[in-house]
């Protein structure tokens, strides 16, 4: 009897980000986020930590998030300068990485901050 590797559950509404600099006038730039398109996706959450950074508590959790694969080159694939935002939730990527043998899905490995 084989294995059947079971499909992700793809629910979660994510909207993928990509970095962009603008001139600030004084010779330096400010980093803003543009909307690269929105993609539906499967999220779990991986074990959190906690450290100190200068007056405050930083809270990082990693997060596995599978979703529809797409070419290499495709603006449709996630990339590690990119992020995934859901409301007020900010992913930042990590890595991405085909999630099966038959590249149908993609998975983007990111981590979530929170200050606390």
């Amino acid at each position: 009897m084989s294995a059947v590797a079971k499909r992700p559950v793809l629910k979660r509404k994510l909207v993928l980000e990509k970095r962009h600099l603008s001139p600030d006038g004084a010779g330096g730039y400010t980093t803003g986020w543009s909307v690269v398109g929105t993609l539906w996706a499967e999220i779990k959450a991986g074990t959190g930590r906690e450290r100190a950074v200068e007056a405050m508590t930083l809270s990082s959790i990693p997060w596995r998030i599978t979703l529809r694969a797409a070419p290499m080159g495709s603006s449709r694939r996630p990339r590690p300068d990119q992020r995934l935002r859901s409301g007020t939730r900010v992913f930042v990527i990590v890595a991405v990485a085909d999630a099966d043998p038959s590249a149908g899905y993609l998975t983007c490995f990111a981590r979530e901050e929170v200050s606390s």
